[in-house]
């Protein structure tokens, strides 16, 4: 089925749907586990891992697995050793997916309101968005610790849609993950996931979007004609 959307607002999620940054994550993983007499995990494993938060990465680096917690001691070492390395080294390897710039060049055109919101903390988010050359695309930038709650919530889409005065019926969220699936659904919104991505080696297609792209300069031709 083809679905023809007609959005006001287009919010679109960073890592995965955005930007690769598994490269920079990898190298901090791996040198936080390095200071901690540990193996390293790998380029593989991280895209498996990445998705909620770099909290939750690092819990998982630290255990090897998706799901479970870590010691609380081991925990309380690591964070701070991997935030000190993310820091120095966020948007070093990191880029654009294809069809990124086109993607944002037309709805640009279409004069849309243009927002990100992703889990991504902000001293992380506007960094790299800067660094990429793509922060100015953004009428608004809501991340992971913006606001009380992050994606699943909906509270982050709908703070945007409030911010630029948009019914949630005539917004439209991007993303990569049942994560964003779930986001957009609670807050009323259609949503459109790209088929790349961290989706945690899941098909994003299982999670029933209303649409799905392999590129993000695929959504124009998913907009009607006469959009703005």
């Amino acid at each position: 089925m083809t679905h023809a959307f007609d959005p006001e607002m287009v919010l679109i999620d960073l890592d995965g749907t955005l930007v690769d940054s598994v490269p920079d994550l990898t190298r901090s993983v791996d040198a936080m586990m390095a200071a901690l007499d540990r193996p390293p995990r790998g380029e593989a494993a991280v895209r498996d891992w990445v998705g909620n938060g770099v909290e939750r990465l690092v819990k998982r680096a630290l255990i090897g697995a998706l799901d479970g917690e870590p010691e609380p001691a081991d925990y309380e070492r690591a964070y701070p050793i991997f935030l000190a390395l993310y820091a120095a080294h966020n948007g070093e390897r990191s880029r654009l997916y294809p069809g990124v710039r086109e993607g944002l060049d037309a709805l640009a055109a279409r004069g849309l309101k243009l927002g990100c919101v992703t889990n991504k903390a902000a001293c992380f988010t506007e960094p790299l968005l800067a660094a990429l050359g793509v922060a100015d695309r953004f009428g608004v930038i809501i991340s992971g610790d913006t606001l009380p709650e992050k994606k699943p919530s909906p509270l982050p889409l709908l703070h945007a849609a409030e911010h630029f005065g948009v019914a949630p019926a005539a917004a439209l969220m991007v993303g990569d993950s049942i994560s964003d699936v779930k986001a957009a659904r609670a807050a009323g919104f259609p949503v459109v996931c790209v088929s790349y991505g961290y989706n945690h080696g899941q098909d994003i297609r299982e999670a029933a979007p209303d649409a799905v792209i392999d590129a993000l300069a695929e959504l124009d031709g998913l907009l009607v004609a006469n959009a703005a």
